[in-house]
């Protein structure tokens, strides 16, 4: 036996153990995560200057400030577990309920989905954020962190190990692996790992989908755009746009690509090219802003611009005739992931908003906002681009699945077949497990 299979089969025996554990239990033991994290900060920090160091010279200045943390962040993991353990429990909530017959009452009840599976590249602080969802939703969890963040990792799933079994959680719900063959394996293990989350990028996810029978959420790449519209408020515009590119230029929901009505381009784009200038992005855009920035230091973009997520300070620009060829240009080469259209004009917000076909749509806002704890949801497991189970930012409720639960009262089948035949009622009521 392999030690990743030891490991998804202690996971296994573990999740079967957490159906023991109610939301009070789960509770206390974030609880204690969040004092763990506190207290073992320089444990933490010092594992995490080794990664930093590390990756100097080989990392872009972007994918660094990913992988780096600081005593602020710690306390922004400690956040996360307490929020995390402040919502409402995920488990066990009757859905529905429909009475079929007589003394015959079926509910749908939410239940955990098992074992998760979660593969991330360069930021060690979703190592918290993952185990503290799967905790409180019921799931054991296995995570293989990258490389370049190996000490972080391991440093972390120690005091999150320690501190929840320390609370009560059954032994091996968390488990880490390390090795690109790890990954391999956990591939394979379709008997034991229920759920696989992807985070990172296009090679990575499709990498896994390509080579599992498991079920696979996320996204493969985040290609997000802004569409300033003519009826746009210009300085609104900058600032939400300089926001969506720069805030964190390295993370999925950062913008890729602007779209600028033709209308107002002229004025807005040199606007606009100046505050990212002073912010040190690269812009590279069509023949129309070309011409328009001709006093700005600018490339000119190619066909292959429209479709990179380049996770970093360089952004493409087009200009278009309006909102048709923005939806269409976003829905052509988005990644489904998030966009947003700045205007005044609320029709035009509607279309946009109905027809860009994304997990996430917004209106006079950054694409920044398109997380899990920013929605309410504790925190994220990822964010998925497809529809079906769950989709946009994944927190608790994206971890869960339901089963159905049938109390009778000695009815059998027969009694409900034939040319005297009971009828049933099905009457949906207002009744919980």
């Amino acid at each position: 036996m392999t030690a990743v299979i030891k490991k998804a089969e202690e996971a296994r025996k573990a999740f079967f153990a957490m159906a023991k554990k109610n939301a009070k239990d789960r509770d206390s033991a974030l609880s204690a995560i969040a004092g763990g994290l506190v207290k073992n900060r320089s444990v933490i920090l010092k594992a995490n200057a080794l990664d930093v160091k590390a990756a100097e010279g080989r990392l872009s200045s972007a994918l660094i400030a990913r992988l780096k943390l600081e005593s602020e962040k710690i306390d922004g993991m400690a956040r996360y577990a307490l929020t995390v353990a402040s919502l409402e429990d995920p488990v066990g909530k009757t859905l529905e309920a429909t009475e079929l017959d007589r003394g015959l009452l079926l509910y749908k009840v939410s239940a955990p989905i098992g074992v998760i599976g979660c593969i991330f590249e360069s930021r060690p602080d979703v190592v918290p954020q993952i185990a503290s969802l799967c905790l409180k939703s019921g799931n054991s969890v296995i995570m293989k962190g990258g490389s370049e963040a190996v000490n972080t990792n391991r440093a972390l799933y120690k005091v999150i190990r320690d501190a929840s079994e320390g609370a009560g959680m059954p032994a091996g719900w968390i488990q880490l692996a390390e090795s690109r063959k790890d990954v391999e394996e956990m591939l394979r293990l379709d008997g034991l790992i229920d759920l696989l989350i992807p985070r990172g990028g296009k090679n990575l996810v499709e990498y896994i989908k390509d080579n599992t029978k498991i079920p696979v959420m996320g996204h493969s790449e985040g290609i997000c755009h802004a569409y300033v519209d003519r009826d746009a408020d210009l300085k609104m515009a900058v600032k939400v746009c300089l926001d969506a590119k720069v805030q964190y230029p390295a993370v999925c929901n950062a913008i890729e690509t602007l779209l600028v009505d033709e209308k107002i381009a002229k004025e807005f784009l040199p606007m606009m090219a100046d505050a990212y200038a002073q912010s040190g992005v690269e812009m590279r855009v069509d023949a129309k802003a070309y011409r328009i920035l001709s006093g700005f230091v600018v490339k000119k973009a190619t066909e292959k611009d429209w479709r990179t997520e380049y996770n970093d300070l360089i952004i493409s620009i087009k200009v278009v005739a309006g909102v048709k060829e923005a939806i269409e240009h976003v829905n052509a080469y988005g990644s489904h992931h998030t966009d947003t259209i700045i205007t005044g004009n609320k029709k035009t917000a509607r279309r946009f908003m109905q027809e860009v076909d994304s997990a996430s749509v917004m209106h006079n806002c950054s694409t920044r906002f398109a997380d899990g704890y920013r929605y309410g949801l504790g925190a994220e497991v990822g964010i998925s681009t497809g529809k079906y189970h769950a989709r946009g930012p994944v927190g608790l409720q994206g971890l869960t699945t339901y089963k159905y639960l049938l109390e009778g009262s000695g009815q059998v089948v027969k009694d409900y077949v034939g040319p005297r035949a009971r009828k049933y009622i099905h009457r949906k009521i207002q009744d919980h497990w």
